[in-house]
């Protein structure tokens, strides 16, 4: 208890600068401000993080595949208290982004029984040529493939940090009108209640004075129970919005927050319908084609194009070709001897007769880029579909809302004037409280449309991929 009375401090300090200050000393707190403490202090915004930093980390790995590499070999045989050989090989390889590899280095070899293709000169023999791939792996090998798959996943990435927070985003927002809602429903029912005891105290009053029927007594009665069972079923429904509200709160990622209970959401008449320009329907096909969604699958169709190229090119015969000039150092200068007329070559060759593997994987290579291709667009259709739905939402539910607000009016209008019909003696308890609870009914009516209408906001900024904008 003493942890959670400093969490519920702690977080009266954090969102101090957020919050509005009251007549009443209540500090409210509004959908951006709370959307910002989560964006910038919930867990999960900064684990999204981790994503990009496991693309940037996957792209690094990628491109040691094209470091420099030292190498060297030394092998010696001693027998006999001789020296049957000594073989030294070792340099420096140089990968390229062309797909040949450049190569330099020393041969030191000696010994009694040294075979004599290994004979050097004393200083060793320098060499340093190149090996070029003029079949397979001309255009494009595992090590290049690899690579750009590493920078198209290091974007990608970013994507997914996007979508993470966009979720997040997405379901805080929704508890936050939850909890505005709640709120609200509560003032409703507190001030139901209140009226019911003031009226059950007055008719209680009457009876004993002989002006109303007895009877009326138990009608009021019943009014006030029922009023204090709304009201205790808005109480929970209040608590069980203002713990899930506290899911989201948390201050530098590590330390869960409560809401306080002086700390509510915005008023009712502050909020403002956020009406549609026209000119948003003519911008909707260019927001869903970026949403982040899609553009991931995008990226992927972009891998599985460099899979299948990397695929096609493996049925492509094995085909090297390797060249090194060849040079006797002298003094400390490697290249004094060279010569075109020293040098040494080779050719590499190998291919698979059938070429079922190779033919395999390039069909199945095929058929993965045609499934995403068909996945895609069946996103897209889905995208389309919930982005037009959400919009729909939220212009029914603003006209909703401006027909509601005449018609809380309209009852207030009725149930004053049964007020004074009642007090004149002219009107029943029963067609009074028949009044009163369609006034109730039409407020929250009014307050389940201001949420639904937010929500509807929020849903379709959501659809669009666009809460949570890198």
């Amino acid at each position: 208890m003493m942890t959670r009375k400093y969490l519920t401090i702690a977080f009266s300090w954090l969102i101090a600068p957020f919050c509005l200050a009251q007549e009443d000393e209540k500090k409210v707190l509004g959908p951006e401000k709370f959307m910002e403490i989560v964006q910038n202090h919930h867990p999960v915004a900064r684990q999204a993080d981790i994503q990009v930093a496991k693309g940037d980390a996957a792209l690094r790995s990628s491109r040691g595949g094209f470091d420099p590499k030292l190498y060297g070999d030394y092998s010696q045989k001693y027998y006999d208290e001789k020296t049957y050989y000594g073989l030294f090989d070792g340099g420096l390889k140089i990968p390229t982004w062309f797909g040949m590899e450049l190569k330099t280095g020393i041969e030191k070899n000696e010994g009694v029984y040294l075979n004599p293709e290994n004979n050097v000169p004393d200083a060793g023999l320098w060499y340093a040529g190149v090996s070029i791939p003029v079949g397979q792996g001309l255009f494009i090998d595992k090590r290049r493939a690899e690579l750009r798959q590493a920078e198209i996943y290091s974007k990608s990435s970013r994507l997914d940090r996007q979508l993470i927070r966009n979720q997040l985003l997405y379901d805080a927002g929704k508890s936050y009108w939850d909890w505005f809602m709640a709120y609200h429903n509560l003032q409703v029912y507190e001030n139901a209640l209140q009226l019911a005891q003031e009226r059950f105290q007055a008719v209680k009053q009457s009876a004993l004075l002989g002006d109303n029927p007895a009877i009326d007594t138990l009608e009021a009665g019943i009014q006030v129970q029922n009023r204090r069972l709304g009201l205790q079923s808005a109480q929970l429904d209040y608590a069980n919005t203002s713990a899930l509200l506290s899911i989201y709160l948390w201050s530098d990622g590590i330390i869960p927050l409560e809401i306080s209970e002086e700390t509510t959401p915005i008023p009712l008449d502050s909020v403002t319908s956020l009406q549609l320009e026209a000119t948003y329907f003519s911008q909707l096909d260019s927001m869903i084609n970026n949403h982040p969604e899609l553009q991931q699958y995008r990226y992927k169709i972009d891998q599985l194009t460099l899979d299948k190229r990397l695929k096609r090119e493996q049925i492509k015969p094995k085909l090297n070709l390797n060249y090194f000039a060849l040079s006797e150092p002298i003094g400390e200068n490697p290249m004094a001897n060279l010569s075109t007329n020293n040098y040494k070559w080779g050719l590499e060759f190998s291919m698979p007769i059938l070429l079922r593997k190779e033919r395999g994987e390039l069909k199945l290579a095929n058929l993965k880029l045609e499934e995403t291709e068909m996945d895609i667009k069946n996103k897209l259709a889905t995208i389309e579909f919930k982005v037009q739905a959400s919009v729909n939402e939220w212009l029914t539910t603003l006209d909703q809302i401006e027909l509601y607000n005449q018609t809380v009016r309209d009852y207030l209008g009725l149930l004053n004037g049964e007020r004074q019909l009642f007090n004149a003696g002219e009107s029943s308890l029963f067609l009074l409280n028949s009044r009163e609870l369609g006034y109730i009914q039409a407020q929250l009516k009014l307050i389940e449309l201001v949420s639904k209408n937010n929500k509807s906001i929020l849903t379709t900024r959501y659809n669009l991929g666009e809460l949570a904008v890198e």
